[in-house]
């Protein structure tokens, strides 16, 4: 069997399609989760708030699960996008739903609270977890 470099690069083209929407989907997460919480994220994590850095970093975690499977899954760019979307959705509704469940969320983040920051760590990983078993 003859292997070439130009076989193995034959997917280049689609790996870079998603990869490059995959980062564009994550970048317009970030921005849309950081707009959404009333606490500042980047002025608190450069304030080496690490109840900031810990929920912002397993909420990104917590959307590239289901990402990750909404691209093994699509069948297309746009079906990855839409789904990307949902999971984009979800994502800040679990937030929200924290919001709810516990009195002055931001707040305590904002005031360092590691506890609740690793907290809604833990249920951003736990509902991208759950968010991408969905999508297989």
């Amino acid at each position: 069997m003859d292997f070439t470099a130009s076989a193995s690069l034959a997917g280049l083209p689609a790996f870079l399609s998603y990869f490059g929407l995959g980062l564009v989907l994550l970048i317009i997460f970030a921005v849309v989760y950081v707009l959404a919480t009333p606490h500042h994220e980047f002025a608190l994590i450069k304030a080496n708030k690490s109840a900031a850095a810990l929920a912002f970093g397993g909420s990104l975690v917590g959307f590239c699960l289901p990402l990750r499977a909404a691209m093994g899954n699509s069948v297309s760019l746009i079906d990855f996008a839409i789904w990307g979307g949902i999971a984009l959705l979800i994502q800040l509704a679990a937030f929200f739903a924290l919001r709810l469940v516990i009195d002055e969320l931001p707040e305590r983040i904002a005031r360092n609270e590691t506890a609740t920051g690793g907290f809604v760590a833990a249920v951003a990983v736990a509902v991208g977890i759950l968010n991408a078993a969905s999508m297989s």
